[in-house]
């Protein structure tokens, strides 16, 4: 439902001042901003506020969101295209003023149960943006053999323990089976994750299934595999002089961004290093502390 989707988005007033001038190609009244990642429509709603002449294509794949989206973006009338799609996939009609996309898995997506992103709620074993295509995480961790699993889980998630991990969720197979007799949802995922921790590493701050559910959200939705296309295709979509952001929310994104900055000769960085959310607004929205953005300009072609 549009109404469940209540997401406060991250970095906001940071992304207003990164976004507070268009480029001149762009005109007074004119230019396009491409929200990549739409969610909610937060951050697209500020901009397209502080801009009155900007309009807008916002992407995304969950139904739910661009439901909320459409609700929240309607007072901007035909200012707004709201497109159901990966942003990998996307051609834009024209080049863009500016284009955004923040990473991070919205708070809506995380507290519904039904979605399966959350260990702190039980729900079916998900995690699909799109949850009327592809492969369940459940499909997954039955599918992969125990190697497979453990370098998946060490790739996508950075855990250390990735094979003890493995090695148990294979004994506790099969996931897909929601009538098991230790339950099969994502409460049960977590415990077993947790169980092959040392006791005293199970009480940290991070919980103890916060990497290995990483891991498998990454792998279901192919997130680097996207990202990378996107960076690779977004700085075409842009006009001269046309700024592109990106808020990444673990260091598996964060080094892709930022590579991709440097090395793209049809990028200028803006930002030497990322930016992060105030004191204050980690302290309001915990989800925040993660996050980091990065701009970098498109040159004009005399730049080179």
């Amino acid at each position: 439902m549009a109404q469940a989707f209540d997401h406060v988005p991250v970095l906001a007033e940071t992304v207003l001042a990164s976004f507070a001038t268009l480029p001149a190609a762009a005109g007074p009244q004119d230019g396009l901003l491409i929200d990549c990642t739409l969610g909610g429509g937060g951050h697209s709603a500020l901009l397209l506020e502080a801009h009155p002449g900007l309009r807008l294509i916002g992407l995304d794949q969950d139904p739910t969101a661009r439901a909320a989206a459409a609700k929240r973006l309607a007072p901007y009338g035909d200012r707004v295209r709201i497109v159901a799609t990966n942003f990998a996939d996307f051609l834009p009609p024209e080049p863009a003023a500016l284009v955004l996309a923040d990473l991070g898995v919205s708070s809506p997506q995380l507290d519904v149960a039904e979605r399966g992103f959350s260990f702190r709620v039980d729900g079916p074993i998900d995690m699909r943006m799109n949850p009327g295509a592809g492969e369940p995480a459940a499909a997954l961790l039955d599918r992969l053999t125990e190697t497979e699993l453990a370098d998946l889980l060490f790739a996508y998630g950075e855990e250390r323990l990735s094979r003890r991990i493995a090695r148990k969720l294979v004994e506790l197979r099969p996931w897909s089976d929601p009538t098991g007799p230790e339950g099969r949802g994502t409460a049960a995922l977590a415990y077993a994750i947790a169980g092959c921790y040392p006791p005293k590493a199970r009480r940290g701050r991070l919980h103890p299934a916060t990497r290995s559910f990483q891991a498998l959200r990454i792998a279901v939705n192919s997130e680097l595999a996207v990202l990378d296309r996107l960076l690779q295709r977004a700085p075409d979509w842009l006009m001269p002089g046309g700024l592109l952001g990106v808020i990444s929310f673990h260091s598996l994104e964060d080094r892709r961004v930022k590579t991709a900055f440097l090395a793209d000769e049809r990028l200028e960085r803006i930002t030497r290093k990322p930016l992060v959310a105030s004191e204050a607004e980690q302290e309001a929205n915990p989800r925040s502390r993660s996050a980091k953005f990065r701009v970098a300009r498109r040159r004009a072609q005399e730049d080179g």
